[in-house]
């Protein structure tokens, strides 16, 4: 047997990693305020109501996240009557599998299901229902200790549907996911659907507030779907209606205008349907990629400002592709003014998402110049590798596919980890919600919110154990068998 130094036994290690089964609220709080790298905690089926946020603010690591999820899928449902709902301050959280729902008597009393703040990056949701809530997710940068503002990057949303059971009556910002700061977010193969603000505007998704290379693809935004139409909705953004400078990333000054609000961005094979407003705002939003989308009952895209500029190639749409207010961008083959008897004609009913085929779409297919960007379709397809695409989110000459609801398989299953989709490191913001002000698309006045209106915090702390020595046993064993797989880039 192998001789193992001295020295190595007697290093101060953290405790081992472990799976924690919960079944009661007053275990989930114990669990997440003892939590550590690597632990699983496992909700098992049946009701939680909680009264005031969860703070998650251990540390896990890319390689052993702290993960939260159900036992069976969506079988433990979490009740919030607080204005937040897990405030993730910490890195490498995991929530997998959840039902989330906001349950306050007051719209304005449950304003996030998920606040990721400060240095949390690697955050993830994933293959989870979350409804009622003015935003389900919030992200923004916040000071430590020694005044320095940090921020949470390299976030990862996916396979999850997003709803309101009602337009929401509040004064605060409604956006679905709200992603203020932060680089390399990837949000894709969701179902965002029917986000309402009673007499004002209400975004699907949006990043900005000085974020760089967020990605949006392969997710169904029906603004309108089972709930009845009304309001301002817009489906997607990078810029959203702006930032208050002093919450915008790198400066966070005052002095300092927030632009661009976004670097970089990519949107691809979304669809986005029946929306007031555009199907995709860009405000101040640099070297933006706007390819092979298809948008359904909107009025179209916005790009907006002088900072704003990028390349629209590959989409099918309602109405038009517009620059506004000194934007510009290079245009590729789209087909812009799609009429209501052609989206019919093509397929079952797209105005809920369903691009079930119904007639001929021949005139689609091969009619885009391949991008290197954009490889796959909405269903996570590969594209075929030859000179031209079919336009839009659906590669059509590869057959039907499914676009229902995010159970039914929204997008595809692609894969696992924080360490996917585009670019690397070095967003901003601070907790300054959403540019509510003006009509539409129209907006663009920052709003310079703080986050939550009260504070209903009762935090456990999610403080990390202490160091421990580790058992001598398990020093002999092969590193290897002690340690998770990197998640693999997408």
């Amino acid at each position: 047997m192998r001789s193992v130094p001295l020295a190595l036994l007697l290093l101060p290690l953290t405790a081992s990693a472990a799976q924690k089964s919960v079944s009661s609220v007053d275990g989930l709080q114990a669990a997440l305020a003892t939590a550590k790298a690597g632990d699983d905690i496992v909700l098992e089926d049946g009701t939680y109501t909680v009264n005031a946020n969860l703070g998650c603010s251990a540390e896990g690591t890319q390689d052993q996240p702290i993960t939260v999820r159900a036992r069976n899928r969506h079988a433990a449902l979490i009740r919030f009557n607080a204005v937040e709902g897990f405030k993730v301050s910490g890195r490498y959280w995991t929530f997998d599998s959840l039902t989330v729902e906001g349950i306050c008597a007051r719209d304005e009393d449950c304003e996030h299901a998920f606040h990721v703040t400060g240095h949390a990056e690697g955050f993830v949701l994933r293959d989870s229902r979350v409804r009622d809530f003015n935003a389900q997710l919030k992200v923004n940068a916040a000071k430590n200790a020694s005044g320095v503002w940090e921020m949470p990057h390299r976030g990862l949303i996916e396979r999850n549907e997003i709803h309101d059971t009602h337009a929401r009556a509040t004064a605060t910002p409604v956006t679905k996911l709200n992603i203020d700061t932060g680089d390399d977010w990837v949000v894709r193969d969701n179902d965002l659907h029917d986000f309402s603000k009673q007499g004002g505007i209400a975004y699907g998704a949006f990043m900005k507030s000085g974020g760089k290379r967020g990605l949006f693809e392969r997710n169904r935004v029906v603004c309108v779907k089972d709930s009845p139409g009304g309001d301002t909705r817009i489906g997607l953004s990078f810029g959203g209606g702006g930032t208050a400078p002093e919450f915008c990333a790198p400066a966070f000054d005052a002095s300092v205008p927030c632009t661009p609000e976004h670097s970089d961005g990519v949107l691809r094979n979304n669809i986005v349907a029946n929306c007031s407003d555009v199907a995709v705002y860009l405000n101040k939003a640099a070297n933006t990629r706007v390819l092979f989308n298809t948008f359904i009952g909107t009025t179209g895209v916005d790009f907006r400002f002088a900072a704003t500029t990028g390349e629209a190639h590959g989409n099918v749409l309602s109405s038009a592709i517009r620059t506004r207010d000194g934007a510009s961008f290079t245009a590729g083959t789209n087909r812009a003014n799609v009429d209501t008897a052609t989206w019919t004609s093509w397929y079952v009913a797209p105005l809920q998402g369903d691009l079930t085929r119904k007639g001929d779409v021949s005139s689609l297919i091969g009619a885009g110049t391949r991008n290197a960007l954009v490889t796959d379709d909405f269903c996570a397809r590969p594209r075929p590798t030859v000179a031209a695409s079919t336009l839009g989110a659906l590669e059509h000459s590869l057959g039907d596919c499914t676009t229902g609801t995010a159970d039914a398989g929204t997008g595809g299953d692609a894969g696992t980890g924080v360490d996917a989709g585009t670019g690397v490191d070095a967003g901003t913001g601070a907790d300054a919600g959403t540019a509510d002000a003006g009509t539409g698309a129209d907006a663009g006045v920052a709003d310079g919110g703080t986050g939550p209106v009260k504070d209903l915090e009762v935090e456990g702390g999610c403080s990390t154990s202490s160091g421990l020595l580790l058992p001598a046993l398990l020093m002999l064993l092969p590193l290897a068998s002690r340690r998770r797989s990197r998640p693999t880039r997408q």
